[in-house]
């Protein structure tokens, strides 16, 4: 297929101190993309046109279709004018129980949460972390927000995309994947460390956006103990965090940030009183 522009220039009227003027702006795109399943439609999600595979790999793994990528058999994308139909064809085993389980889904999905049949799925108790022995300084958590800005030229472009990294301690972020769906960018960035054969545990998963229960979720299926966000987590992200043995660091600003759950994993250095 031919490659979708991700950017796009588009032209408006800039209002600044200076006077008003018509001016243009990059701005980025964002596609309907199809998630299908031995021919069946999924889900749909508006995403950004680029690192399908990536998408389609990480989506399977993240929401407990396949186990590993040795369980997929293809992956086809196909432009169908109006967005991007990914076909992904499962092996024997995991087709049959993808099966078994779209059988008992109430009605077609949305964007949201996809494919999912209740509120106790929604719900759905996450891998347990607790095990990865991983520790972090107060430096490699700054570092890794300062990393991840750095690798994200559709944002520099647009500044309107979140990007989902993957820093190991001594060697940086080593992937990052952007998306206008937050969602999206993290479930990249899931196909992309297992195309790469990365240990899902040896690092922590870096976002750009708040943590929402779903971003927790997505992190324990990638096997990671931290996740590092810019912005806050919800309630139920913290809970969520807490019960599965994560470490959710939040607000990291500049040498500044918060950290909710299981703060024996970072070493902070000098205790100091904060209100």
């Amino acid at each position: 297929m031919t490659a979708r522009p991700a950017i796009t220039q588009t032209s408006r009227l800039a209002r600044r101190a200076s006077g008003t003027a018509v001016a243009n702006r990059m701005v980025p795109e964002e596609t309907p993309v199809a998630l299908s399943y031995g021919g069946t439609t999924h889900a749909v999600m508006m995403a950004s046109p680029a690192d399908f595979e990536d998408f389609a790999l990480g989506f399977s793994l993240t929401e407990g279709i396949v186990g590993s990528a040795a369980e997929i058999e293809a992956i086809e994308v196909l432009d169908v004018e109006a967005g991007i139909d990914i076909q992904i064809r499962l092996l024997d085993k995991a087709n049959t129980r993808f099966e078994q389980r779209r059988r008992r889904l109430a009605g077609p999905v949305g964007c949201g949460l996809c494919g999912i049949e209740s509120i106790e799925e929604a719900m759905r108790s996450v891998c347990d972390v607790h095990r990865p022995t991983l520790h972090l300084c107060a430096d490699d958590i700054v570092q890794a927000v300062k990393m991840l800005s750095k690798m994200q030229p559709l944002h520099a472009e647009t500044g309107a995309v979140h990007a989902a990294g993957f820093y190991i301690p001594g060697k940086g972020v080593v992937a990052a994947r952007e998306d206008v769906g937050r969602h999206n960018a993290l479930d990249k960035l899931a196909g992309a460390l297992s195309l790469a054969g990365i240990d899902g545990s040896s690092g922590a998963v870096v976002v750009t956006s708040r943590v929402s229960v779903e971003m927790v979720q997505k992190t324990a299926a990638i096997g990671a103990p931290f996740i590092i966000a810019v912005s806050a987590p919800t309630a139920l992200a913290v809970r969520t965090a807490e019960q599965a043995g994560m470490t959710l660091v939040a607000l990291v600003r500049g040498d500044d940030f918060d950290i909710f759950t299981h703060p024996d994993r970072v070493n902070t250095g000098a205790a100091k009183n904060v209100a």
